[in-house]
């Protein structure tokens, strides 16, 4: 006769367990989620900083962009079909689609003409391009993004297009518009060929090759700069939005499972009431 109780014993343990077991579950994510809200509040601060001072470093660097564009802006040059392509990205992620969408743009100009040669700047380009147009990769920069660009920064890249031929290059970046916006650009480039083809470049002064490769040198230089300096200020805009749109999520999740760790305490110490309850009067 004592069996029906053994029995009944063994039928209360493994819900009393598993109501403990999933309060302890959840009290667990719990605090990994506030930690997670830690780490990313930290981070928006950080990145908030950041974006300040890459805003503020953009400004003259737009001015000199702008300048060295007058050029081949106000000038008409033949475009060959000899492309290259400087994609200019970072080594570091966190950012929404800042990296993904300047990988896109290029996918879809590849898909559109097949593109034969490209200068990859940062890790993040690279990884997104690497399967699909990595044959076509003639150099890669890293290290990049972990420190503010500087100007050598750009000389170093615009060294390495120059020293590679091609009618046109073509340099895709993001262009920074505001605080939450900003659009994947690709600015064209004459090569030296196209610029020497031109007339309009002799009109003031007689200009030998030499001089107009010096001169293709600095202002390309100075392009990519621009560039850069366009990227970084959108990358840590898109950051900080980013590290405030995680922490805010984080705070919600943090709600409900405050909210569902109440219940389930909340039941299991009314489950153990009843069984204490249903307990004294099984004695009496």
């Amino acid at each position: 006769m004592a069996f029906p109780m053994l029995r009944s014993t063994v039928t209360l343990a493994p819900n009393a367990t598993r109501g403990m077991a999933t309060l302890k579950d959840i009290e667990t994510r719990l605090k990994s989620v506030k930690n997670i809200r830690k780490i990313t509040s930290s981070m928006k601060m950080v990145s908030a900083a950041k974006y300040a001072r890459a805003e503020r470093a953009l400004k003259p660097a737009r001015v000199y962009g702008t300048g060295a564009e007058s050029l081949y802006t106000k000038n008409e040059f033949e475009s060959g079909e000899d492309k290259l392509i400087v994609a200019i990205s970072s080594d570091r992620g966190l950012c929404g689609g800042v990296h993904s969408g300047l990988g896109k743009a290029i996918k879809a100009a590849h898909a559109e003409k097949p593109i034969t040669k490209t200068i990859i700047v940062g890790d993040k380009a690279k990884a997104i391009l690497q399967r699909t147009m990595g044959d076509t990769f003639l150099a890669t920069f890293n290290n990049v993004g972990k420190k503010p660009a500087s100007f050598t920064d750009a000389i170093n890249v615009a060294e390495e297009v120059l020293s590679h031929e091609a009618d046109t290059v073509d340099i895709v970046y993001n262009k920074f518009i505001n605080v939450v916006s900003y659009d994947s650009t690709t600015k064209p480039i004459p090569g030296v060929a196209s610029i020497e083809a031109n007339d309009a470049i002799y009109n003031y002064d007689e200009v030998d090759s030499e001089v107009l490769k010096c001169y293709q040198e600095f202002t390309l230089a100075n392009i990519v700069y621009h560039s850069i300096r366009e990227q970084e200020c959108s990358e840590q805009s898109a950051r900080m939005n980013a590290m405030e749109n995680a922490t805010r999520n984080a705070g919600e999740m943090i709600d409900k499972l405050t909210l569902a760790y109440n219940r389930t305490r909340q039941a299991v110490i009314t489950r153990e009431l009843i069984e204490i309850i249903s307990g004294a009067n099984a004695l009496e």
